[in-house]
């Protein structure tokens, strides 16, 4: 039927019986013509569909577009023409044959389908289509043989059909063309990334790649120069449809669980009851630890939600879990067809008589397997690595939005952290082992059976001689199975750890919600606040702290709660944020609120950011804040005012600028409730008035809203509207002022035992008079340094103000500042232009550049050990000598065959063959699992060092380093870094040494075989140097983007989760999420690009090798006269091993480079300066200090050589056992007093004697281990009560409860259920601070020093425990030397000596009795504070 269609033969397979083969014209001009046209037509509709489907706004016309349009209307026109031709020569009597016009009419349909289709790309980002790119590629090798056909019937001087030729050359031509031209990519506005435009070819080859890496090549790349993401690979996208999947696999988890729970409590209720018949006699304690234990094991294996995770990332992703697995199988399938083509072409090297085309087309079809193997192969990788970093984005997502509900976090000490450190190594090491054996196994089962089989083959049959065809066919089939089988220990290491990983993420993020059902909001309620029979709890499993509490609050009403330390203060605003457990009861709130916590939350960023925390600037409304928080004078000196960078959790501000930047927060959100818990605890009394005056009070700027105030302020109370007294987490009493004092209940008691103790502190505090002084001793001015990084050593309070009157108080600065501050705003751009000196404090991190340096490896290296990098170079050179000896054996063996036939083949020449191939690959297994076994204990050791390095030198750095350096930073390099170089690096070097001995091995067996291949060698050597040279640049510097994008991203967590309950009370959880998405997004994009770097070099690198294949075989078609079939084998089984192992080595060798910038990082911070030695050669006398002395002689402290002093001089001599107080404004060098004890900063001049040791001559372990400090700020650690109070174990648990009642614990304690093992959350979150603070006194009287230094310790607690804590210091600590740094002058005045500090001078210095008759700085602070002698503060 086609014969009759063509009028010609259409298929004689003598056509190919020739020297000169071709195929028959109709075959060329039907089936090769109709291919592309049936794949065009099949497909077109479905495409047209999808781009009306997903069709944007239409694209401006480009240069590209219009070349493409314009040859293919070429195209109809020369169609037309060839028709019209047709139809000309036709004279009717059916001499033309159908084929001539069917075509040309299929040709017209076509041109103007692709004419329609093209313009149809207008309405799409990217331009050109897949679908077409094939089309043309497809007519372009189709169209060759027509072409080639014709060429040689011109040249026979057959010119019959010269305009036809002519028209399908001119055709052929434009095909040609317009394919070139759909390689380019056309642009696009909307998106700055070429990969959202590039074309298929383009896509596939990642040639739109190319302008990064020129540009990585010329300067390293910056943030700004990586790409931003696809839209559809962005967080927020990824999140949405993860979560939607989740809900429904979730809930069949929970309801799986919920099964499994009922079927095991009708269990457990049976067992309970006949176990509890026969053990009446157990203990109630036995049975409620047992209970917990229970609790504990169960919750961890259990009671959560299993095998969802994995499903919903299927259901996710699964569009590119099939794309991949489509391409791994069409890869898989391709690998099979070379040792085929090995196979046929050895046939061909050994057949004389086989045409010579033959050979050239086993050639080709080994460079088009190969190339579609790598394009495959390498598009496979880009798909793997684009769902591991989806998959990684979404979880790290997931598990940001789970903490926004709850968390528990980890902290550990560095005897701990060494422990954990060293189990780790061990499980590596072991871990290690085992994969070097597996790897052994698995590295030599190949060369087994290759042994056994050619064994058993010419053993099984004496007429069996191994030639080349079989031996080398072989090979190459056993190496396809090297590969896969040294991946496969790392497969089942990777599923260990993924399913670990899955179980506890399952638990995480499957775990039940914080339920906050309870807080009901109504917006039509005339309460502002409605507790009804609320009782909550902190855990389920915990008795209620908070107990049937009925309050109603009315709206514009300011309520004051008080009670004792531990009473319920802070876990009734918890409750009514919704932190806690419901037990029953619901609480009623109306409107929004703002919350200033006990605790001040503060954020790395500008002062400004801090309080505006998201909102719009209004600068009226932001000035009156300033104002009435008492900012100004901190802006007045703070360098860029409120433009000055705070550091992370406000490190370098005082606890009072801290508290007041919090209130000011909460003060400039316009919400309707205004929760504040104890904001007035870290102020000095002159503060608290001002902020409770403009802030809180009955004419403050939160008038008319409503308030809920926690205070130990006993002299703020009377101008409350009502007062609500807590005890034991249940209300006592409530009242106004006067109707409480009337009823001479619990809080009148409270506030006749408090006016005892402070005398007439209340009356005089309220006074509006006393903002104005004579003395000078009104808000100071801080001396600020030339750069915010002198203020770093500093902890929380130790900023230095400078008393200078004519600031002080003058109402023109004020307004001078109010003014300038304005201005500032208006003026952005100058601001943008220069930063203030000192204005930035957090130093950007730094990102090396260029070449890793030398220095680098070679401390990588001494880490391993230098005997054992010998050991390991050695035997696997033995193991690169061995594999070539195994090659140029078996190329002997198979040479054989040419000299024996299979009757006279010797057995012992048989036997020796067999033996020495097997001993040879033995040799190799051996030497390999040595290297392997030598290289796993040296890169553990190497580990261990850099991480004992990097950890002791980090706690030896000095506060500096903490204050500009954010905790995600120093996380990063323990985490990101150190898991590079325990698991990533090690394997990159081993693999880098083995392929480049392979790689030197397999060259030097081709150019021994085939010298002529060192032509080929040498310009492709260049090649790959080149290749290198681009990528291993642009490479290096994304891995570093990398890791430095990554630190933000822990900074930003960790400082979520310490800020928890402010971002809920305000509702601020979607600007969090999108911040910590907008951070993932950036890692994203750089660790994306560092991907497509990697395929981008795999795919030129794989072309390479194929082109190294493709001239190998070549050569062996030039030269078949000259080579045997054996070393044809020989030549391309090794050929074909080198694709892969060359693209392996440049993949190492940027590894290698890439990696080692782990170890670079790590090297930076163990080379940060330290502070002074801990222990020096001269030791302090045993028993030192035995008296308790100190003596200042001029001491002098600066916190950085450039800067001004911030101690001038102090001189006094602190006698044995003498209690101390020390006051002065806040800022005056109270805490840098505290410093200079401690060491935190060193002398700039004179010196510290205790006992008649100087100091500065000890090292610092011996100098703080005999010191007790009671920080400001209560410092616990996760962990049980005990370890909170004896960390080292030193103490028996009577002196531990003993210490516990006299810090008046015992009793709260006691009632825990664990009592001493009661499990303390990190930071000790769930205690009260007043309780944290009780803790670190029960420390101190454990640890019992001659010296005792209280930094306003009792701050945070009420003034009756205040009491209570001064008494016991008096009793326990009298043989002790104390020295007190005090707000509150009441806790100092029964000291023997009070210090007046002022602008980092003595002052004053005397007994209080002295002080007060002086009319000094002292006597004004105490009449300011309603005291007129030491007696009216006592009891």
């Amino acid at each position: 039927m086609l014969e009759k269609f063509c009028n010609s033969t259409f298929w004689n397979s003598s056509f190919l019986d020739s020297p000169e083969a071709d195929l028959p014209l109709c075959f060329e001009q039907t089936v090769l013509v109709w291919i592309p046209l049936g794949f065009l037509w099949l497909l077109a509709p479905w495409q047209l569909l999808h781009v009306y489907r997903t069709k944007i706004n239409r694209s401006s016309i480009t240069k590209l577009y219009l070349a493409k349009q314009v040859l293919v209307g070429f195209l109809l026109i020369l169609t037309a023409i060839e028709l019209v031709l047709v139809l000309t020569e036709d004279s009717g009597q059916a001499t033309v044959p159908a084929i001539r016009y069917t075509n040309p009419s299929l040709y017209l349909g076509t041109w103007l389908l692709v004419l329609l289709f093209q313009h149809s790309r207008l309405w799409c980002v990217q331009k050109d289509s897949w679908f077409l790119s094939l089309f043309w590629i497809l007519s372009v090798l189709c169209g060759v043989f027509q072409f080639q056909t014709l060429i040689r019937t011109l040249l026979k001087g057959n010119n019959s059909n010269l305009a036809y030729s002519c028209l399908f050359f001119i055709c052929y031509a434009l095909n040609v063309l317009i394919l070139i031209l759909s390689a380019f990519s056309e642009k696009d506005d909307s998106s700055n990334n070429p990969s959202f435009t590039a074309s298929f070819l383009s896509s596939i080859t990642f040639s739109w790649y190319n302008s990064i890496v020129l540009k990585g090549y010329k300067q390293p790349l910056t943030l700004e120069d990586v790409w931003d993401l696809d839209e559809k690979i962005k967080t927020k996208t990824l999140v949405s449809k993860f979560e939607k999947c989740m809900a429904g696999e979730l809930q069949k988890a929970r309801k799986a669980v919920q099964r499994r729970q009922r079927g095991r409590a009708q269990g457990n209720s049976r067992d309970r009851l006949h176990g509890l018949n026969k053990n009446q006699s157990q203990s109630q304690d036995i049975l409620v630890l047992e209970d917990v234990k229970k609790k504990e094991k169960s919750g961890t294996t259990e009671n959560f939600p299993k095998a969802w995770l994995v499903k919903t990332l299927f259901k996710t992703f699964y569009v590119l879990l099939l794309k991949s697995f489509l391409l791994k199988l069409m890869h898989d399938l391709l690998m099979f067809l070379n040792p085929q083509l090995l196979k046929l072409l050895i046939s061909f090297a050994n057949n004389r008589d086989a045409y010579v085309w033959v050979g050239y087309l086993y050639s080709v079809l080994f460079f088009v397997v190969a190339l579609i193997q790598s394009l495959c192969l390498q598009n496979y990788f880009q798909l793997c690595f684009m769902l591991g970093t989806s998959v990684r984005a979404t979880i790290m997502a997931s598990v940001y939005k789970k903490i926004l509900k709850y968390f528990a976090w980890e902290p550990s000490f560095k005897k701990q952290v060494h422990e954990l450190r060293k189990k780790e190594l061990k499980n590596l090491l072991t871990l290690g082992q085992m994969q070097t054996i597996m790897t052994f196994l698995l590295y030599i089962s190949p060369v087994l059976v290759s042994v056994v089989t050619f064994s058993v083959y010419i053993l099984v049959n004496s007429n069996n001689v191994l030639d080349a065809e079989k031996a080398f066919t072989s090979i190459t089939l056993f190496n396809i199975l090297r590969f896969p089988l040294s991946m496969f220990p790392m497969v089942i290491t990777s599923m260990l750890q993924a399913s670990v990983s899955t179980e506890r993420l399952e638990k995480y993020l499957g775990g039940d919600e914080l339920d906050t059902s309870a807080i009901r909001h109504e917006y039509n309620f005339e309460k502002a606040v409605q507790f009804s029979e609320a009782s909550f709890t902190w855990d389920r499993d915990l008795e209620a702290t908070i107990r049937d509490v009925n309050l109603d609050i009315m709206p514009g009403q300011l309520v004051a709660v008080v009670g004792t330390v531990g009473s319920g203060k802070s876990s009734l605003v918890s409750a009514m944020l919704g932190e806690m457990e419901n037990v029953h009861g619901h609480i009623t709130i109306k409107g929004t609120i703002a919350y200033v916590p006990q605790q001040s939350w503060i954020q790395n960023g500008t002062l400004k950011d801090n309080i505006l925390f998201g909102s719009e600037l209004d600068e009226k409304k932001y000035q009156q804040v300033l104002e009435a928080c008492a900012l100004l004078p901190d802006l007045e000196v703070l360098p860029g005012g409120d433009l000055a960078e705070i550091g992370e959790k406000g490190i370098n501000l005082s606890g009072g600028q801290k508290q007041r930047i919090s209130l000011a927060r909460a003060t400039y959100q316009n919400s309707d409730i205004y929760v504040l818990d104890d904001p007035l605890s870290a102020v000095d009394a002159h503060v608290g008035k001002h902020i409770f005056n403009k802030v809180l009070g009955p004419n403050g700027l939160l008038k008319g809203k409503t308030r809920l105030l926690i205070t130990h302020s006993i002299h703020f109370l009377p101008q409350v509207d009502e007062i609500v007294v807590l005890g034991n987490g249940t209300i006592l009493e409530k009242g106004s002022y006067s109707t409480l004092l009337a009823k001479k209940g619990l809080f009148a008691k409270i506030l006749k035992t408090s006016k005892k103790q402070t005398g007439l502190e209340g009356e005089a505090t309220v006074n509006e008079d006393s903002e104005e002084d004579d003395c000078g001793l009104m808000p100071s001015v801080e001396e600020i340094p030339e750069e915010v990084a002198s203020l770093t050593m500093r902890r929380e309070n130790s900023l230095h103000r400078t008393l200078s009157h004519s600031s002080r108080s003058s109402s023109r600065h004020r307004k001078s500042l109010k003014k300038s501050l304005k201005t500032r705003n208006v003026n952005t751009l100058k601001e943008e232009e220069e930063l203030v000196k000192g204005q930035k404090l957090i130093k950007k991190e730094f990102i090396h550049t260029g070449k890793v340096k030398l220095s680098i490896y070679l401390k990588y290296l001494r880490a391993m050990g230098l005997c054992l990098i010998f050991f390991i170079i050695l035997a696997y050179v033995i193991n690169a000598v061995a594999y070539i000896g195994s090659n140029l054996w078996l190329s002997a063996w198979t040479n054989d065959s040419k000299t024996y036939n299979g009757t006279n083949y010797p057995a012992s020449q048989r036997d020796l063959r067999a033996g020495v191939y097997g001993a040879l690959g033995l040799v190799q297994g051996v030497f390999v699992l040595l290297g392997n076994l030598c290289s796993i204990r040296a890169s553990t050791h190497a580990s261990n060092i850099l991480h004992k390095q990097l950890l002791t030198n980090i706690l030896r750095a000095p506060m500096s380093f903490f204050d500009t350096t954010p905790t995600g930073r120093i996380v990063n390099r323990f985490a990101g870094d150190i898991s590079t170089v325990d698991d990533t690096l090690p394997l990159s070097l081993r693999s880098w040494i083995l392929c480049f001995l392979g790689i030197i091995s397999t060259l030097v067996m081709i150019c021994t075989a085939t010298p002529i291949f060192i032509i080929v060698i040498i310009p492709l050597g260049i090649i790959y140097t080149f290749v290198q040279m681009f990528y291993v640049a642009t490479s290096r510097q994304l891995k570093r983007l990398d890791s430095v994008t990554r630190s933000p991203i822990y900074s930003h967590f960790s400082e979520t989760v310490s800020g928890l309950s402010v971002i809920r009370a305000f509702e601020h959880q979607q600007r969090f999420l999108k911040h910590n998405e907008v951070g993932i997004d950036t890692n994203q994009k750089c660790v994306f690009s560092w991907i497509v770097s990697n395929r981008w070099l795999a795919v030129r690198l794989e072309l390479i090798g194929n082109l190294i294949v493709f001239l190998a075989s070549t050569m062996m078609v030039i030269y078949r006269d000259t080579l045997s079939g054996d070393t044809a084998g020989f030549v391309l089984s090794n050929a074909l091993n080198i694709t892969q192992t060359l693209n392996w080595l440049v993949r190492m060798t940027s590894e290698v480079e890439t990696n080692i910038v782990a170890v670079e990082r790590i090297n930076e911070y163990i080379k940060v300066e330290n502070e002074a030695p801990w222990v020096t050669d001269k030791r302090p006398p045993p028993g030192w200090p035995s008296k308790g002395e100190i003596q200042f002689n001029n001491y002098q402290l600066r916190y950085r050589p450039e800067l001004d002093l911030i101690l001038k001089g102090i001189t006094c001599d602190i006698k044995s056992m003498e209690k101390v107080g020390v006051v002065g404004r806040t800022g005056a060098g109270k805490s840098s007093l505290t410093n200079a004890l401690f060491r935190i900063l060193e002398a700039a001049g004179g010196q510290i004697i205790i006992d008649g040791v100087d100091i500065a001559s000890i090292g610092l372990h011996d100098l703080r281990e005999k010191l007790t400090i009671i920080p400001q700020d209560p410092i616990l650690f996760s962990g049980s009560l005990r370890m909170n109070l004896d960390p080292f174990n030193n103490h028996s648990d009577e002196e531990i409860w003993k210490a516990l009642e006299l810090a008046h614990l015992k009793s709260f304690v006691a009632g825990l259920q664990l009592g001493l093992s009661h499990k303390v959350t990190e930071a000790g979150d769930n205690l009260s601070i007043g309780q944290r603070q009780l803790l670190c006194l029960a420390r101190a009287l454990l640890r019992k020093s001659k010296i005792l230094i209280m930094d306003e310790a009792t701050a945070a607690v009420d003034i009756e425990t205040d009491h209570l804590i001064q008494t016991t210091i008096q009793k326990e600590f009298s043989h002790c030397t104390t020295i007190t740094i005090a707000h509150r002058l009441h806790t100092i005045m029964d000291s023997d000596k009070i210090m007046v500090l002022d602008n980092g001078k003595i002052v004053e210095y005397g007994t209080p009795n002295e002080l007060l008759k002086n009319s000094g700085p002292f006597c004004l602070m105490a009449k300011e504070a309603g005291i007129e002698n030491v007696n009216s503060t006592s009891l």
